[in-house]
């Protein structure tokens, strides 16, 4: 094709399989992609066949065909070819037509166009051009310089399709095409918007350079964002090469320790068993010689036997009592090793591995949570299913199981345990019940989908698997009534009490291994550790309502900081706590229907939510891992962005 040096592969690629092509189509969302893709792309779909449709392999945007009932193949024949190929001359003669001038060759001589007079559809000299613009019958005529805007010119006066004698002159606003005048009088004669292409010309440019403004902007920031993410991509190879140094490192240390206390059993191994066998070496050599003299003296004896001296027999007598024989006493062995043996305690080392922690992997997800934004209304989760009085949500949590996001509610009134999520489109639920006496409280993630929960009145730990629907694993009784709780390790919890205020460290079997109850100017800082969270960095965070005061220790009890402000700042009921991953921290203050925010310092940075964001006496609050925040009202769970 002479257009070939003229228009750029660009303008002529499939987007879809990146190849050169004829055939290139543009569809009704602009994408310009070949009939081939279009018809290979809509065989891969039977439900837009079954449709009578064809799908963009880009956008996924749906085009109706027109004659369904014919093969597959021959869909593609509706899509119209490009507008980018048709718009320019195909044919060598054009090309010279437009490369010297016509007046001057049909004297015999090729000398080059410089001009292009667009009614006369001819290529013009210069000298030819100031002889045309004399003659009055042409001196009126648009003449343009080449080529850009000869370019133009022939693009805007293509030859018909249908006539292949006339060029195109108008556009048909109502049916969207542009047509030559037989066109108008055949097949446009009730369309009532027809207009000169000429007259649509400034508008359509402007349009178009509107729109070609705009996709260089997109591309702009694309190309921003593309340079962003190649140096994000970098850096995060670089990242995680010291995260996996780092991690290496840990492994190390771990394996150094269980190295050396490896040593060291050995060690003790070693020296108990040498000891040993020391002392039975000597007790070898003294038996040895015991055997060699009870020898000696039984000869003796049989010798005395063997005479016939009645004399010997009783001087033999006399000064031997067979009552002197050393014997063995019991009480020389009792202190003797009888056997070396090594007790390898299984669970108590599966429990040390699940709690030795080499370190976590922190994820931060960008433009996910924002806390300096503002709260966004979502959902409300309507928590009252099939039960006979008002659901009373004490605390809430969000886990995904198996690839559905669950929240996971106690519901206080009921006596239950409920969980909410959406499946094959369809919302479900689950509900746990306690029995006729326990009311669930706090709840805290032991592992990926098991939880703990804290029942009130019968002084119980109930673990609870979320499949997503709700398992009971196991009950655990406690000596003291717990309220908050938090998992610090797999296998170890921290659980708030009121009598006496304190927090407890407990395994998972319920016995306690340690005691918190810290002095603030020296007063207990607990009256009613209601609600606890685990930071990051594994430290504890207490929401204390009868205290007013929100507490982080660490698990050894040592305080990290309070908070108890005065005035505005101040708490006069907090309850529900989380944090995020960035360490920042949220509080439900219930009396002053709002949730504050705090930074990992314990600093107060903001109401972020108050009555007028439609909370009324907040309880549990969460967020989940896609920027939302879920705070328990009175009988629902609402539910707010933060992105």
């Amino acid at each position: 094709m002479a257009t070939s040096d003229k228009i750029t592969d660009n303008f002529l690629t499939c987007t879809m399989c990146t190849e050169v092509s004829g055939d290139l189509s543009t569809l009704e969302c602009n994408h310009a992609v070949c009939q081939k893709c279009v018809i290979d792309y809509t065989k891969t779909r039977p439900e837009t066949i079954s449709e009578k449709v064809q799908l963009c392999p880009i956008c996924y945007e749906m085009m109706k065909v027109s004659d369904p009932e014919r093969p597959v193949e021959e869909w593609a024949e509706d899509v119209m070819p490009s507008s980018i190929i048709h718009r320019f001359p195909d044919s060598d003669t054009e090309s010279e037509n437009t490369t010297y001038c016509r007046y001057c060759k049909e004297e015999g001589e090729t000398t080059p166009a410089s001009c292009w007079c667009s009614v006369c559809d001819d290529a013009l000299c210069e000298r030819c051009v100031r002889m045309h613009n004399r003659n009055p019958s042409s001196r009126h005529h648009d003449v343009l310089d080449m080529p850009r805007e000869l370019k133009v010119k022939i693009m805007g006066r293509e030859l018909c399709t249908d006539h292949n004698d006339e060029h195109i002159t108008l556009i048909c606003r109502n049916c969207t095409k542009a047509v030559c005048q037989t066109c108008r009088i055949t097949h446009h004669q009730k369309c009532e918007d027809v207009v000169e292409t000429e007259s649509e010309i400034s508008a359509l440019k402007s349009v178009l350079t509107s729109k070609q403004e705009n996709l260089l902007r997109k591309r702009e920031k694309m190309q921003m964002l593309v340079d962003k993410q190649k140096n994000a991509s970098k850096e995060e190879s670089e990242r995680c090469m010291q995260i996996e140094l780092g991690i290496k490192s840990a492994s190390k240390k771990a394996m150094d320790l269980i190295k050396r206390k490896e040593k060291n059993l050995l060690n003790d191994l070693k020296n108990t068993s040498d000891k040993n066998t020391e002392q039975l070496k000597a007790d070898i050599k003294s038996g040895e010689m015991s055997i060699q003299l009870y020898q000696q003296q039984a000869e003796l004896i049989d010798q005395v036997l063997q005479s016939e001296s009645d004399l010997d027999v009783y001087e033999m007598y006399r000064g031997y009592d067979a009552d002197d024989v050393e014997d063995v006493e019991d009480a020389d062995l009792k202190r003797r090793v009888a056997r070396i043996m090594f007790r390898q305690d299984s669970y108590k080392l599966s429990q040390t591995l699940d709690d030795l922690q080499l370190g976590g992997i922190d994820v931060l997800y960008e433009s996910v949570l924002d806390m300096k934004a503002t709260p966004v209304f979502q959902d409300i989760l309507t928590v009252r299913v099939g039960d006979t009085v008002e659901a009373d949500p004490i605390d809430v949590t969000v886990l995904v199981v198996n690839g559905i996001d669950t929240v996971v509610v106690t519901d206080y009134e009921n006596k239950s345990v409920k969980s909410f999520y959406t499946k094959d489109n369809q919302k479900c639920h689950s509900r746990l019940f306690l029995g006729q006496v326990g009311r669930p409280w706090c709840m805290a993630k032991v592992k990926h989908s098991q939880l703990a929960v804290t029942v009130l009145g019968i002084s119980q730990i109930v673990t609870v698997e979320v499949n997503p629907d709700l398992v009971l694993l196991s009950t655990i009784t406690t000596r003291k009534q717990y309220y908050g709780i938090t998992s610090l390790t797999p296998s170890t919890l921290a659980a708030g009490s009121h009598s006496p205020p304190c927090i407890d460290i407990l395994d998972v079997t319920g016995h306690v291994l340690s005691s918190i109850s810290p002095l603030v100017n020296g007063y207990p800082v607990f009256k009613f550790p209601n609600f606890l969270f685990t930071t990051r960095t594994g430290d504890i965070l207490v929401s204390d309502s009868g205290s007013r005061y929100v507490v982080c220790l660490t698990n050894k009890g040592d305080i990290v900081f309070t908070y108890s402000p005065s005035g505005n700042t101040s708490l006069k009921y907090p309850r529900g706590i989380a944090s995020t991953i960035s360490g920042d921290i949220l509080v439900a203050d219930s009396f002053l229907h709002r949730v504050i925010h705090l930074n990992d310092s314990g600093e107060f940075v903001r109401n972020i939510m108050t009555s007028q964001d439609g909370i009324q006496y907040p309880w549990g609050v969460c967020l989940d891992g896609c920027g939302c925040l879920y705070v328990c009202l009175s009988s629902e769970v609402k539910v707010y962005a933060l992105h």
